[in-house]
């Protein structure tokens, strides 16, 4: 749509701390055939643009950050620049000097702000802009209705001066109070792994036209959060080059996708186990059986019990899932790992009647085979007479597991950087459980202690 002759090429100053106001009202301008100054958010920073050249007219917010804009309105009349206030407020609440002057009731559409400003360029020889039906759908409140409902965070950065203007929900993502923001304020709260693909993003952003994408981590205390960023600059061969874009919190997605990567992985690293498992338990069998009819059996029976196992990592979809003892869970899950049914001191397990909910079933499962898994191939369970002892204690909302290993190969040092499965179990404990795992390699064998939450235990 075509601005009136009015307006064509008239440069208005735009003063508005809503970004989501300011780009609608920016729309509205260019749609208008009108070159936007600005916009300015506060007071110092439109008072900056009053004094530039060729200032045709400017809309002013009242209300900037808690700030008044009525100096920049007295500098725009001392300079002779004819205004118009845009504000939610009613002509009755502004001071009273300034009440007959030009107002605009916000929200309004643009044809009402083409005629304001047609009105003040060329008094009695005005352009009727006629409304346009798409400005009375997606006005600025109903525009702001869609990012809430989508949680969009709004910015905008000002390239030149490496200022940053947000609202709430970005303010609210990024963790920082209201207030000037530079992209060096930002920068220190981006993870250190990503710090340097986010700065040069950002610093192409200054010389290149075009839309800007980045994926990146951010850090609030102890919370990781991922952020994607989108952008597109305005203006770049021009003073006050401005880039405006949206956050988007996608912790959520990413962290369906690292699960689901750990999983292909561990899926890889569990067929590498099951051969290991199944040539000791075969081994296992040989020794406590004199026939191999009783080896056939014995062994069924240990596949068995590894089969239940399974069944508690990857249960029945069609059956509702039931809260279990922490107790009853870590015999089932370590059956497969005794001797034979009159041997099962080699593994003993306390009362740990702490519930464990569905969910937290299977990161159970995956940390006691891998522990397990281990003490089989290297630790007290690869020796005939190696013992594991399991304790349980809860405080202050914490649930402690202590896994002791005795009776096994002389352990000599620690095992040096960790393996996947290492990994695993830190990941899966400090992920899923919201804890931690330490290890004590001792001469006589390893202590593993596993902090978990018991809030996160339960679900």
């Amino acid at each position: 749509m075509t601005g009136s002759s009015a307006l064509a090429g008239r440069r208005i100053l735009l003063v508005e701390d809503e970004i989501m106001v300011a780009w609608a009202l920016e729309d509205m301008l260019d749609k208008l055939g009108c070159t936007v100054v600005g916009p300015a958010a506060r007071v110092d920073q439109a008072l900056a643009l009053v004094g530039t050249d060729g200032l045709d007219a400017a809309v002013l917010d009242i209300n900037l950050n808690g700030e008044e804009s009525y100096p920049v309105a007295d500098a725009l009349a001392a300079r002779g620049v004819p205004f118009l206030f845009s504000t939610g407020y009613h002509k009755s609440n502004l001071r009273e000097a300034y009440r007959t002057l030009p107002l605009l009731q916000k929200p309004y559409e643009r044809s009402a702000l083409g005629n304001q400003l047609a009105s003040l360029l060329s008094p009695g020889q005005t352009d009727t802009v006629e409304p346009d039906p798409a400005s009375l759908i997606w006005d600025a409140n109903r525009l702001r209705s869609a990012t809430n409902a989508a949680g969009v965070g709004l910015w905008s950065w000002n390239i030149d001066d490496d200022e940053f203007t947000m609202d709430e929900r970005s303010h609210a993502l990024w963790g920082v109070g209201p207030g000037p923001i530079t992209f060096e304020d930002l920068s220190s709260r981006i993870h250190p792994d990503d710090i340097s693909k986010v700065r040069a993003a950002f610093m192409k952003a200054r010389e290149v036209l075009g839309p800007y994408e980045a994926d990146f981590r951010i850090q609030r205390s102890q919370e990781i959060r991922w952020v994607s960023a989108h952008g597109m600059g305005s203006n770049l061969n021009a003073a006050g080059r401005i880039m405006f874009g949206v956050f988007l919190d996608i912790s959520k997605r990413m962290q369906a996708e690292e699960a689901r990567e750990m999983l292909a992985t561990e899926m890889g690293h569990r067929v590498k186990n099951l051969f290991a498992i199944a040539k000791a338990l075969t081994k296992m069998s040989a020794r406590s059986t004199t026939t191999s009819a009783e080896m056939s059996a014995d062994l069924s029976r240990r596949l068995e019990a590894l089969h239940q196992a399974h069944e508690l990592v990857q249960p029945d979809p069609s059956r509702p899932g039931t809260a279990v003892a922490l107790g009853d869970l870590l015999r089932v899950l370590l059956s497969p790992y005794v001797e034979d049914a009159s041997n099962t001191g080699r593994i003993t397990v306390a009362a740990c009647d702490h519930v464990v909910g569905e969910a937290s079933t299977m990161t159970m499962a995956l940390i006691l085979h891998e522990l397990a898994t281990n003490s089989l191939k290297y630790g007290a369970l690869s020796a005939e007479t190696g013992t594991v002892e399991i304790g349980c204690t809860a405080e202050n909302g914490e649930v402690t597991l202590t896994w002791t290993e005795n009776g096994g190969p002389p352990v000599a040092t620690s095992r040096g950087n960790a393996g996947f499965g290492s990994q695993l179990v830190e990941k899966s404990i400090s992920g899923q459980l919201g804890g931690s795992v330490a290890y004590d390699w001792s001469p006589s064998g390893l202590t593993a202690t596993l902090r978990m939450r018991q809030t996160r235990l339960e679900t």
